[in-house]
């Protein structure tokens, strides 16, 4: 049962905490999809007409990952960096999701108008679906996508991205065993692959995390043929600290919101807002954890944070976090790559950043994170809504009814109180402005992969 195609010359995959070839993956060239999306049509038929049939082939394949899960995570954490401990809690979160779907079905609805009419909605999947995923969480973000289209009935083409293909090819194989051939077809190569897959005829939905860029470009090749789009576009995500915080008793937990996986996550702390008399008090705590933490291989059971994921992406931090230090901004830690081998950023804490740095305003996505002060809430309420994102924030303090309303000013998908970034399967997921189109999560996740079919028929007499 074939789940990716082979195709040209291999693309290369480096692991980021040594700088060496790890793994290969086919290119395949863009004209070659033709034949897969075909065969995805193809399978959709006797996919949807069974529930039962999917939900029992989804809850295997869950099985099929979990026992697979030392292998996966291992591929992964050599391909993408992390420490292995989050790559395992990645390849159970994968399982989690397959089996959380598997048993979620839509419901049919009566609808009473007053007329002599029996009207219901029911539901159908859409068919083929594209799912176009980043480098950063690979078989996680994936499965957020297949799980739901599968359980809705339909079929997928799934693209990896090139820096990640390798877990996610290997993840196709293991879902192979419990799924129907070209149910789940995972392809792999370089660009134009993903913009000739997001605008292929044949795709009906298409869903894509990534770049504001990127994402306007999968938006307008979708629309050629009036697809559905899903687009999870990234975030700046402030957390705003209350004069009543406890700030060793957050430090912890706010550090780890800001640099879990290398700081490589959409819905990360990216900026925090401290109150003008606790802010020095709140660089040193971060400081602290940020100059002690065990920095990298992903392999080695010591290590807290790995490498940045590519070389681009280190370019980048590198660009962003000089940048802010020639401007006047100042590094309580870090603040520069490290020697040696592999993609490495010292976990960097900033202070003094002029406001308006990009470091502040753009998503840096890696180990950076800037600390600035404030002199009213109203202040900081709203530089947290000054960018064009709008995915998560938080706030935090001790008064939680406060805490609420700080948060209910937010502008953005998701508002944590006293921690961040913390989803259940059950939630609806989302932003707003810049950073995405559409719901993930829960059953909205579900319904998102559904179209509603309405039946009317006259009642009996």
């Amino acid at each position: 049962m074939p789940t990716f195609e082979e195709a040209g010359p291999g693309i290369s995959v480096t692991d980021p905490a040594t700088g060496e070839t790890c793994g290969e993956a086919p290119d395949m060239r863009p004209d070659e999809l033709d034949a897969v999306i075909g065969r995805a049509h193809r399978a959709w038929s006797g996919w949807r007409a069974d529930p039962a049939a999917r939900t029992h082939a989804l809850r295997g394949a869950a099985e099929a990952v979990e026992a697979a899960g030392d292998e996966l995570a291992r591929l992964l954490t050599r391909e993408q960096g992390k420490p292995l401990a989050e790559s395992y809690a990645e390849v159970a979160r994968t399982a989690a999701r397959l089996r959380y779907f598997a048993d979620l079905a839509p419901r049919t609805r009566r609808i009473s108008d007053g007329r002599p009419v029996r009207s219901e909605v029911r539901w159908r999947p859409v068919g083929p679906v594209a799912a176009i995923v980043p480098w950063n969480f690979p078989l996680q973000l994936a499965a957020a996508k297949f799980a739901p289209a599968l359980a809705a009935g339909n079929t997928m083409v799934l693209k990896p991205s090139p820096y990640t293909p390798l877990a996610t090819r290997l993840l196709g194989s293991v879902l192979a065993t419990a799924l129907p051939e070209d149910v789940l077809t995972v392809v792999t190569g370089r660009e134009p692959l993903g913009a000739r897959l997001a605008s292929h005829p044949g795709i009906r939905h298409v869903t894509f995390t990534g770049s504001v860029p990127t994402g306007r470009a999968v938006a307008e090749g979708a629309a050629a043929s009036l697809a559905r789009v899903t687009l999870e576009l990234g975030g700046n995500d402030a957390a705003v600290l209350l004069d009543d915080v406890d700030v060793e008793g957050v430090a912890d937990r706010l550090f780890w919101a800001a640099f879990r996986n290398c700081g490589q996550v959409c819905m990360a702390v990216k900026r925090v807002y401290a109150p003008a008399r606790l802010h020095a008090g709140v660089v040193e705590a971060l400081a602290l954890r940020a100059k002690s933490v065990a920095v990298g291989s992903g392999l080695d059971p010591d290590t807290r944070i790995g490498p940045v994921n590519n070389a681009p992406q280190l370019a980048r931090i590198v660009e962003l976090t000089g940048r802010a230090l020639a401007d006047g901004a100042r590094a309580a830690a870090g603040g520069h790559r490290l020697d040696g081998p592999g993609h490495f950023f010292a976990p960097t804490i900033l202070t003094d950043v002029p406001p308006g740095s990009a470091v502040v305003t753009e998503e840096q996505f890696g180990p950076v994170l800037p600390v600035l002060p404030y002199g009213s809430v109203d202040e900081a309420v709203d530089a947290a809504n000054g960018t064009g994102f709008g995915l998560g924030g938080s706030v935090w303090g001790t008064d939680l009814d406060r805490a609420e309303a700080v948060a209910d000013r937010l502008e953005c998908g998701t508002a944590w109180i006293n921690h961040h970034a913390e989803l259940s399967l059950a939630q609806p997921f989302a932003g707003i402005k810049d950073s995405g189109v559409g719901v993930a999560g829960g059953p909205w996740g579900l319904y998102g992969n559904l179209r509603p079919f309405v039946v009317h028929r006259p009642e009996e007499p």
